[in-house]
């Protein structure tokens, strides 16, 4: 079936020889001059591909691979009934090998620094403990509710919900809570959460008021500036539907690499940005000890009202209930046919608490990056060392170009495999002046 102009159209079926592996988690395939990006296809392999929808433009195509003609060495059977074309979205490697799995992300990983920081980069993506199988980890889920008050998972890029009978990457703590074996009319989603420590909960969205508020704990270590180990171990509260690791060995995983590479040592003055509630600033609090300073940033009202709870006994934090930028005093770019009324940029004025240099700084941004702005802010800091806790490869090397381009030179990047399943990976990068 082609379209107008001759190329494949939606609902068309055609064989492809699937090429390589993309950011997103979909294989590449070719079919007379069309890109098509087809999912649950592997590298190496030939599968009958199913148009699912058109990119912007027509420019390239999405598709799932409905049948394997011939058939990659990493394929295995989906662990999971519900993983597959148009069932749960939510896993998009179930159809590969574990190890299979880690060595597509590294390649992700390394083509996006390749491609947006023009640096050649060896990355090997490291399991998290606290999982052999990648299955049975999750320990925050959202399932959708549809109109009948079915709880389910979303299918891929749809709001239809896929009736599943429960989650193989759950952890057990959600799997007790059986949301999908309950009704419930009237709601948008159910958050399930099986927080470190404490009993399992469901919250119900929207809420009804205030919902609870769960406590994690982290225990790690890492070697210090002099060489000696580092002992750490704090619990930590956080709203039930607030942002923490969803890997239980994740969070532990991250502080260690980011402690172990900048040798924070006493006196010194930090900066965690965005900093969520705490994690990193109790660390950093605890290197620098009370001679030093450690400046939290987070937008979040809820997550810094944890955070200065969190830290209560560490008086050399102080913690900044803002937008980083804001923080900063970085103009917002205007909003210019957005149809607001406003259309002027947003001046900020720079706070006060924020200190004019820093020794170490810790970037943990959303999935989009910290950005041109917030990298050339941290730069003029003149940190020795920052670094950098990444959810997206390509937003983290387009950031290190930028941090390049301001003295920082990209020492180390370690990827983790806090994701198993899906194609999601987490990467800690560690940039040094000169």
């Amino acid at each position: 079936m082609t379209g107008p102009t001759g190329g494949l159209e939606v609902g068309a079926e055609v064989e492809v020889d699937v090429t390589a592996f993309a950011h997103g988690g979909h294989a590449i395939a070719r079919h007379e001059g069309q890109v098509l990006f087809v999912r649950h296809a592997l590298p190496g392999e030939r599968v009958r591909a199913h148009v699912t929808s058109a990119g912007a433009g027509e420019r390239f195509l999405r598709a799932d691979a409905v049948d394997v003609v011939v058939a990659s060495p990493d394929r295995v059977v989906p662990p999971c009934p519900w993983a597959g074309p148009g069932k749960c979205g939510g896993c998009d490697l179930q159809h590969v090998s574990l190890t299979a799995q880690r060595a597509l992300k590294a390649g992700v990983v390394r083509e996006q620094l390749a491609r947006l920081a023009h640096l050649e980069v060896d990355v090997e993506v490291e399991p998290v403990p606290g999982d052999d199988a990648g299955l049975d980890w999750r320990s925050r889920v959202e399932f959708a509710v549809d109109d009948a008050g079915r709880a389910g998972l979303r299918r891929h890029r749809s709001h239809a919900v896929v009736p599943v009978d429960h989650c193989r990457i759950a952890a057990p703590g959600v799997d007790r809570l059986e949301v999908t074996e309950h009704p419930w009319s009237g709601l948008e989603a159910v958050d399930a959460v099986a927080p470190s420590l404490g009993e399992p909960v469901a919250v119900r969205v929207p809420e009804d008021g205030s919902g609870p508020v769960v406590r994690e704990r982290v225990t790690t270590s890492w070697s210090g500036a002099d060489g000696t180990t580092v002992t750490f171990d704090r619990e930590f509260a956080v709203d039930a539907r607030g942002f923490w690791q969803v890997h239980p060995g994740a969070a532990a995983t991250f502080l260690a690499a980011v402690m172990g590479e900048l040798d924070v040592r006493p006196g010194e003055r930090a900066l965690d940005l965005y900093c969520g509630v705490g994690l990193f600033a109790s660390a950093l609090a605890e290197a620098v000890g009370p001679t030093g300073q450690v400046v939290a940033v987070e937008s979040d009202p809820s997550a810094t009202e944890h955070a200065r709870a969190n830290l209560a006994d560490q008086p050399q934090v102080a913690v900044v209930t803002a937008r980083v930028d804001d923080a900063f005093g970085v103009a917002r770019p205007s909003r210019r046919g957005t149809g607001r009324r406003s259309s002027a940029p947003r001046r900020a004025a720079r706070s006060p608490l924020l200190p004019p240099s820093a020794d170490v700084v810790v970037l943990d941004p959303p999935r989009t990056g910290a950005g041109k702005a917030i990298c050339a802010e941290v730069a003029r800091l003149r940190p020795r060392a920052i670094a950098y806790v990444a959810c997206d490869p390509a937003a983290l090397a387009r950031d290190t170009a930028i941090l390049a381009e301001a003295g920082y030179r990209l020492d180390r990047v370690r990827a983790f495999d806090a994701f198993p399943m899906t194609h999601h990976v987490e990467c800690v990068a560690t940039f040094r002046a000169g």
